[in-house]
């Protein structure tokens, strides 16, 4: 038996120290050569350039030591113009999951070393691999753009590992909360895709956008535009709206991510984080006080008023760049997360337009998709007039905003400051689309237009009948009664159409009250495949 046991323990150890000790050497050599991507060269040359590398970016994303890669030793299987001679393991993407802050997600960076980032088919598969496997497990999903549009060597089959990851990110819309990260240019339908997301962060150095490549636009040709100027940071920020909010550098885009997904769910069936602040819901807001001026057509900012009110005086705020008449941010209310839309008086004087009616419609839905209730701040006059917004469909694009505000099951507050006038008063989660509570500050005036306009053309006749000298006092002391009649928020609340007329100082806590009561609303809805939004 010695014999035999002593035999046995050298096979095993002759073993241990053979094929095995090489084939651990082997995969410790693959995955090194993983970690290189295109060659240590040109991973130099991109931080030389001032760009981070796809590692770099998931380490500064994740907590450390969290990562944990999936599908290192992927390659492309293109075998035409030489790039069989270009395998690069990982494809140019590196994917994967771990945690931020404690919390699982999925992420993936595309690799500018290998083929310019560019999505060939097994590129586009390991990365649908990962959308689908955030999907099943139910927790969020980063995306790091960087690169350069489909594999022009790849053919057909690119476009058709495009098209099951697009399927796939649709399908995890309103599922998952996910975020796009733009770090380098992203162009052709790989731009789509990283739209495609909740929200969308873009590097204002590096961070660039185009469904065409600059070259195939006229205007970049002539040299009269520049990249920036059709797909950079700022023009996605203030013209196109698909920018949420430009990042300074790469580390700070992974900062903006990480406090984006803190006021999220993990999925669209769990409560969004709770996180007391100590901050009391006692607190008295004094200084609102004196922020709506006497003069109803002065402007104020609506943002101060959103910090007074919510914990800690924290607004992350959205889109802070594109249609400024409106404000869109998210903010904690007794630790609870809510989305904040907020008609802001000091552009536009606070009326609704086509792009603010865009912008608030899809943050409302992806709020009530991940459970965060609705805090409304409003003073809107109406829709802004003109040919340009008739000619541009505000019909349509002001009824989605209406559609969103009626579809939403969350919770739904709403704060009328100064002005809640005609349609926009509607469109502005008034009671009558099943808002939960609304109230006003007595400077409130709830009517289908302002008093001023209301005269003009209730008593036209009756002002032009009397003397030119004398009409100025009778049309003065018209605006007077009918301010008393229609415009008083007693008149609203006597009618059931407000929940109480409060003082300023009182804002905080009566919303916090209501969020606290509304914790556990359930809405039910009639069954039916969807609705039809107005487009």
């Amino acid at each position: 038996m010695g014999a035999d046991s002593s035999d046995a323990s050298g096979a095993v150890s002759s073993s241990t120290s053979g094929p095995t000790a090489e084939r651990l050497e082997d995969l410790a050599y693959a995955k090194s050569q993983a970690e290189l991507g295109g060659g240590l060269k040109r991973l130099e040359a991109i931080r030389v350039s001032g760009r981070g590398t796809a590692r770099d970016r998931i380490r500064w994303l994740l907590d450390p030591e969290s990562f944990i890669e999936i599908d290192t030793f992927i390659t492309h299987r293109a075998s035409e113009h030489n790039l069989h001679m270009l395998k690069h393991l990982g494809d140019g993407v590196v994917a994967g999951h771990g945690t931020i802050d404690g919390r699982r997600v999925y992420c993936f960076a595309q690799d500018f070393s290998v083929h310019g980032g560019s999505m060939g088919e097994m590129h586009a598969k390991k990365i649908t691999k990962v959308v689908e496997m955030a999907e099943r497990s139910k927790v969020p999903l980063l995306c790091i753009w960087d690169g350069g549009g489909q594999r022009a060597h790849d053919g057909i089959p690119a476009l058709g590992g495009t098209g099951e990851l697009l399927d796939h990110m649709v399908s995890c819309s309103g599922r998952i909360p996910i975020i796009s990260i733009v770090l380098g240019p992203v162009v052709g339908v790989s731009a789509l895709a990283a739209g495609l997301a909740d929200f969308t962060i873009l590097g204002r150095e590096h961070g660039q956008l185009f469904l065409s490549s600059p070259l195939e636009t006229p205007e970049f040709a002539s040299g009269e535009l520049i990249a920036d100027e059709i797909g950079g940071a700022n023009m996605h920020a203030s013209r196109s709206g698909i920018a949420c909010l430009i990042a300074e550098d790469e580390e700070e885009a992974m900062a903006l991510a990480a406090e984006i997904l803190a006021h999220f769910p993990d999925h669209f069936d769990a409560m969004p984080p709770h996180m007391p602040s100590g901050d009391p819901i006692e607190r008295a807001n004094e200084n609102l006080e004196t922020f709506v001026p006497d003069n109803p057509n002065r402007p104020y900012d609506m943002t101060k008023v959103i910090e007074e009110v919510v914990d800690d005086g924290a607004f992350l705020e959205l889109f802070e760049a594109y249609a400024e008449n409106i404000v869109i941010g998210l903010a904690r209310m007794d630790g609870m997360p809510v989305g904040i839309i907020a008609n802001q008086p000091k552009v536009l004087a606070g009326c609704l337009d086509i792009d603010a009616s865009i912008k608030a419609s899809r943050f409302i839905r992806t709020c009530d998709a991940f459970n965060i209730p609705l805090v409304t701040f409003e003073d809107v006059p109406g829709f802004l007039p003109g040919v340009i917004q008739e000619w541009g469909g505000i019909i349509r694009h002001g009824a989605k905003l209406l559609y969103a505000y009626a579809e939403a099951t969350v919770p739904k507050l709403t704060l009328i400051t100064r002005k809640a006038y005609g349609g926009a008063y509607l469109a502005m989660s008034c009671k009558h689309l099943r808002s939960d509570y609304n109230i006003a500050w007595p400077t409130a005036e709830l009517a289908v237009m302002g008093a001023e306009g209301a005269v003009n053309v209730i008593h036209r006749r009756e002002i032009n009948a009397v003397e030119e000298a004398e009409r100025e006092n009778v049309r003065q002391n018209l605006v007077s009664d009918y301010k008393k009649k229609f415009g008083d928020p007693y008149v609203a609340a006597r009618n059931g159409w407000l929940d109480d007329v409060i003082e300023p100082a009182e804002t905080r806590l009566r919303l916090c009250r209501a969020l606290r009561l509304l914790r556990n609303k359930k809405e039910w809805t009639p069954s039916k495949k969807h609705g039809n939004i107005p487009l």
